[in-house]
């Protein structure tokens, strides 16, 4: 027993002389009853462990908790697993540095650990079989390939190590939609990941003091299911497919090019123009949304356009007149 005693006492000297000097760790407590370091890194990476002495240390592996308000209750328990793994190889050595080390190297080797449960998430509730998730803990990047019958879309995400204080980057790899859809896409993912950490430039007197929000869930939930959605949307008015089911064939026929609105839904060219030039000219909506319709090839106002109607019906019964006496 006094061995046991003298070995722990030599043990915490050690742990109070050399762990303030580890970057990172912050030593609270080196009593014969628990040791408690909490380390920080950038971003969410904080993590605090709590070692106790067993009876028979250090022939039985020091006993570990690991607690976090910034982690994941999961990602915790799950440290914990592998710390206690790793203890056992360490029988009959000091343990308590060896693993306050080992702790702060899983964290700075493991980044993506910051955004595990978004992650997970994205898994169980967004993708089917023919989707994949890649992890790459070395970069700090996931790479996702998401797929609908014939298209696709392969992006990766980039976690920052200030994550998610700062938001991810997104990177496209690799595609087969038209380039419109591609910029809409990246786009609007880039501006929700914005919004995750940026405040809003007009704040709402009563809104809550703004604070960041991760940004991988709802950037992936977005890029998903635009992915999804696109290839089968068919258009408002004629009900039939706006993108070819095969991506590899270009459409030729102007009148059956894709034309995408403010509201997000896709119509073909000539079903929208027609839409737009027959009366009535004014609270003209998508059909799908019922929200107003905008488009950049469309910006005459609604007086205009009923003029060069009425004008254009006019000359077409002077023809059809013509038509008739001639008859």
């Amino acid at each position: 027993m006094a061995d046991v005693e003298e070995i722990i006492s030599s043990e915490l000297a050690q742990v109070q002389q050399k762990a303030p000097n580890i970057e990172g760790v912050t030593l609270e407590a080196a009593v014969r009853n628990i040791v408690r370091a909490t380390i920080r890194l950038q971003g969410l990476r904080t993590i605090t462990t709590c070692m106790q002495f067993p009876a028979e240390y250090p022939k039985e592996p020091i006993v570990i908790e690991l607690k976090s308000k910034t982690l994941p209750e999961k990602v915790c328990d799950k440290i914990t697993k592998i710390c206690e793994e790793e203890a056992k190889k360490w029988l009959g050595q000091k343990q308590v540095m060896l693993m306050i080390n080992f702790v702060k190297e899983f964290l700075i080797e493991n980044p993506l650990c910051v955004c595990s449960e978004e992650i997970l998430s994205v898994k169980k509730k967004l993708l089917t079989a023919d989707d994949s998730v890649i992890l790459k803990q070395a970069t700090s990047k996931v790479v996702y390939r998401i797929s609908q019958e014939q298209y696709f879309m392969q992006f990766v995400l980039v976690v920052p190590e200030e994550y998610p204080i700062k938001q991810v980057k997104i990177e496209l790899e690799d595609h087969n939609f038209p380039e419109i859809l591609k910029v809409n896409f990246i786009s609007q993912a880039t501006e929700i990941a914005r919004k995750c950490v940026q405040p809003p430039i007009k704040k709402k007197p009563k809104d809550p003091p703004f604070e960041p929000q991760p940004s991988v869930l709802p950037v992936v939930k977005f890029l998903v299911e635009s992915v999804k959605k696109f290839p089968v949307m068919c258009c408002p008015l004629c009900k039939e497919r706006v993108l070819p089911q095969n991506p590899s064939e270009p459409v030729t026929d102007k009148r059956r090019r894709m034309e995408k609105l403010y509201c997000g839904h896709l119509f073909h060219f000539i079903c929208l123009y027609k839409y737009i030039k027959t009366p009535p000219f004014t609270g003209k909506i998508c059909p799908d949304c019922g929200n107003a319709i905008y488009h950049d090839k469309f910006k005459l106002s609604p007086q205009l356009m009923e003029a060069r109607w009425a004008h254009k019906q006019a000359r077409q019964r002077e023809l059809d007149e013509v038509v008739d006496f001639l008859d």
